[in-house]
């Protein structure tokens, strides 16, 4: 099974496969019809409450404070609904090659799609 993580600014290709926003906002200036979602699962994506905690602090996306947020958002995808969530993925990356996670964020390393798809490739190989 093939998940890729991409951001939904970048334009639509023919290989991306099945596209799912995994993001809780619509991201800015980007129309539906420019997205071309199959999908917008909401509930993957990290609590109002962690977002707002992760872009609050004054130090920014440093490597040391993505290491804290993903355990917490790692925590989360393990309750429900987060969980339920991670399980309607599974089941669309079994059905879907390539199954396509979309982000907002401008950092492509430090962000919640990037735990997204390692917590998913796990659920996957624990199935």
């Amino acid at each position: 099974m093939d998940i890729r993580v991409k951001r939904v600014y970048e334009p639509a290709e023919p290989g991306d496969g099945y596209r799912v926003l995994v993001d809780r906002l619509w991201p800015r200036g980007v129309s539906k019809e420019r997205a071309e979602l199959d999908l917008w699962e909401k509930d993957a994506a990290p609590s109002p409450e962690l977002r707002r905690d992760w872009h609050s602090d004054p130090r920014g996306h440093d490597p040391e404070r993505f290491a804290a947020f993903a355990d917490h958002y790692r925590a989360e995808l393990a309750e429900s609904p987060a969980s339920e969530a991670l399980d309607r993925l599974a089941d669309l990356a079994r059905d879907h090659d390539p199954l396509t996670l979309l982000y907002g964020a401008r950092d492509e390393h430090t962000n919640h799609a990037v735990v997204l798809c390692e917590a998913l490739r796990q659920r996957l190989a624990a199935r």
